[in-house]
C-alpha cells in the first residue's frame, strides 16, 4: 500500500484530518507515514525549530530526527517509535492513533504530582481535578460493570460527613458510554464531582488497571497515596477480601491527622510502572473506540480483541469495552478471563501493603 491518502490522526484524543503519503517501511512492515512539516503541528503541536522538533518543554534534536525527514515531511511513524510512543490504525478507514509512552506515564505518576484533568458530569459540565486545590481529595475510580457501583452512595456520604474538616471526593466512572454510569449515579444523588471518563483518557493518566480504585491527594495536588483497591462496602468482600472498614477509618485518619498511611518516600516505590505492553493496548482501544462510534463495528471489534491480548492484566480496558460489543461485563465470559489471569498469578485487586 503507497500513495497519498486522507488520514485522521488521534492524538490525546483530539483529531486532525491531514494528507498523508503512504511509504514502504524499511523492514518491510506497514507502510510509514509520512506529514508535511505544517501537518506535524497541526496534529501532534510539535513545532519545528533549527534545535529540532519541539512542543513545550520537550525538544527532540535536529540531529536525531534528520534520517525521518525528507522533501519538507516528517516520518511520523519512525517519529513516534523514536518518542516511545505506540501506533494503531486502520487503513481501510483512514484513522492512525497515537499513545502516550510508558516512560512518560510512569514518570508523571512517580514524580507524585497528580495528573490534572477535566472531565464532565452527567450534566456535561466540566470539573477538573485542581478545582479542589486546598482540601484532601480522594479520586475514586469505579464502573457500572463493577460490583464497586452499589459502593458509590457509601462515598457520597464520606464526601457529606467529611467535607467541613476539608475533605472532597471525587468520583470518575470509567463507562464508555455515559447513559451506562448514569442510573447509578442519579440513585447516589451525589453532591460531590461524579464525573464520566467515556474516552479513558484519565484511566489512562492514572494507569488504571481495575476498579475500584482509589487515589488519595493532598491539599498540594500531590499523591499521598498512589492506587490501591479500595471499597466502600463489604458486598463483595468474598471475592475481594479486603475490609471496607479499615479502608474507610485509614481515609477518616487521613483527613484528620494527616496520616496517609504510606511514608511520602515510598509513594514513587509504590507506583506501578506503565509498561509498553499497556500503552500499546490503550492505544489499540482508542482506536476501537472511535471506529465503533464511526460505524465500523468490524474492525472495532478486531482492535478491542488486540488491546485484551497485548494487556490481559489491564482489567478496565478489555471489561469497559465488553458492553459496546454486546458482551455481558459480568457473565461467563468475564469470569473465564478471571479465571485465566488468577491461574497465571495475575492480581485482580492490587491493594497496598
Amino acid at each position: 500500500m503507497g500513495g497519498t491518502v486522507e488520514l485522521t490522526i488521534l492524538d490525546d484524543h483530539s483529531e486532525t484530518r491531514v494528507a498523508a503519503d503512504l511509504r514502504p517501511a524499511p523492514d518491510g512492515a506497514d507502510p510509514h507515514v509520512w506529514l508535511a512539516h505544517a501537518d506535524v503541528e497541526r496534529a501532534l503541536g510539535f513545532t519545528r525549530k533549527p534545535q529540532g522538533w519541539c512542543r513545550g518543554d520537550v525538544c527532540v534534536p535536529a540531529a536525531a530526527v534528520a534520517r525521518f525527514e525528507d522533501a519538507g515531511r516528517l516520518d511520523l511513524t519512525a517519529f513516534a517509535a523514536l518518542l516511545g510512543r505506540p501506533v494503531a490504525a486502520e487503513p481501510a478507514v483512514g484513522v492512525l492513533a497515537l499513545g502516550a509512552s510508558a516512560d512518560d506515564r510512569s514518570a508523571a505518576l512517580a514524580a507524585g504530582q497528580a495528573p490534572d484533568f477535566s472531565l464532565p458530569d452527567v450534566h456535561g459540565v466540566r470539573h477538573a481535578l485542581s478545582d479542589l486545590r486546598g482540601r484532601k481529595v480522594a479520586l475514586v475510580f469505579w464502573a457500572s460493570w463493577c460490583g464497586c457501583r452499589y459502593d458509590l452512595p457509601t462515598w457520597e456520604r464520606l464526601h457529606a460527613e467529611l467535607a467541613a474538616d476539608g475533605f472532597s471526593l471525587l468520583s470518575v466512572a470509567v463507562d464508555r458510554r455515559a447513559e451506562d454510569a448514569a442510573p447509578w449515579i442519579a440513585e447516589a444523588a451525589p453532591t460531590h464531582p461524579a464525573l464520566i471518563d467515556v474516552d479513558g483518557r484519565v484511566a489512562d493518566l492514572y494507569q488504571l488497571l481495575n476498579v475500584p480504585t482509589a487515589v488519595w491527594i493532598d491539599e498540594d495536588g500531590r499523591i499521598a497515596r498512589p492506587s490501591d483497591t479500595q471499597f466502600a462496602t463489604d458486598l463483595f468482600r468474598s471475592m475481594s477480601g479486603l475490609d471496607s472498614g479499615r479502608t474507610l477509618a485509614a481515609l477518616r485518619r487521613w483527613v484528620a491527622t494527616g496520616d496517609p498511611g504510606v511514608d511520602a518516600d515510598a509513594v514513587a516505590a509504590l507506583t506501578e510502572p506503565g509498561t509498553p505492553a499497556r500503552q500499546r493496548a490503550r492505544t489499540e482501544a482508542a482506536l476501537a473506540l472511535w471506529l465503533l462510534r464511526h460505524g465500523h463495528p468490524g474492525a472495532a471489534e478486531r482492535h478491542f480483541a488486540t488491546a485484551a491480548d497485548l494487556a490481559p492484566e489491564d482489567v478496565t480496558t478489555w471489561r469497559s469495552a465488553m458492553p459496546l460489543l454486546g458482551v455481558d461485563p459480568m457473565g461467563d465470559e468475564y469470569f473465564a478471563r478471571r479465571a485465566a489471569l488468577e491461574e497465571a498469578g495475575v492480581p485482580i485487586y492490587r491493594p497496598l501493603p
